[in-house]
């Protein structure tokens, strides 16, 4: 699905995304839920494909095996670790990690984000070799990452790491003149028809 509207902000904003889509630079999508950040990310990717676009969901990487999902693991890494697995960002690399609501991503875990972005390498878990990783982070929050930087909640080196490239992502209510091509298209998706004076 591309990103919907005609107005002149996401008029913009989708010219923005195919010019930045050959590029590796790392893009901060900011926005309110709902404004369409994931759609955005996926119409960077589109732009230039390459590689495998990864969705990672930061709101759902809590207890004790987030680290694995993110890194992998190897065999007997942990209790019930019988097989090695890969984790998302070695799925990712060659093409593009979306980390959909950035400013959920736990603190200890923002630390080896900013190591992937730096270094272009992470080490899975319970394992002693780093693996080496071509990879293009697209982050999006509906978060003021500057705010939660002043409040400690979020790494100041990693924010800057991330926010190379922002694009703000408007809310509905601020692109009225969109309602009826998004109304139009939801109804045709589900099968019925639509017209301005229904």
């Amino acid at each position: 699905m591309a990103l919907l509207g005609h107005s002149q902000r996401i008029t913009q904003i989708r010219g923005q995304l195919e010019r930045l889509g050959p590029s590796r630079t790392p893009v901060l999508l900011q926005g309110e839920s709902g404004t369409g950040k994931e759609v955005a990310a996926r119409e960077l990717f589109d732009a230039a494909p390459r590689g495998q676009f990864v969705p990672i969901d930061c709101g759902s990487l809590v207890g004790p095996l987030m680290e694995s999902e993110l890194f992998g693991h190897t065999r007997g890494a942990f209790t019930g670790a019988g097989e090695a697995k890969r984790g998302l960002i070695e799925f990712a690399s060659g093409g593009t990690a979306f980390f959909d609501e950035v400013g959920d991503l736990p603190l200890e875990l923002q630390v080896k984000l900013l190591r992937v972005l730096q270094e272009r390498e992470f080490r899975p878990v319970g394992s002693l070799q780093r693996v080496q990783v071509d990879i293009r982070i697209v982050a999006a929050t509906h978060r003021d990452l500057a705010r939660e930087v002043a409040a400690g909640r979020f790494r100041e080196d990693l924010f800057h790491r991330l926010n190379v490239v922002r694009l703000t992502l408007p809310p509905l209510r601020e692109r009225r003149e969109d309602i009826p091509l998004l109304v139009e298209h939801f109804l045709s998706s589900v099968g019925r028809p639509y017209t301005l004076d229904a």
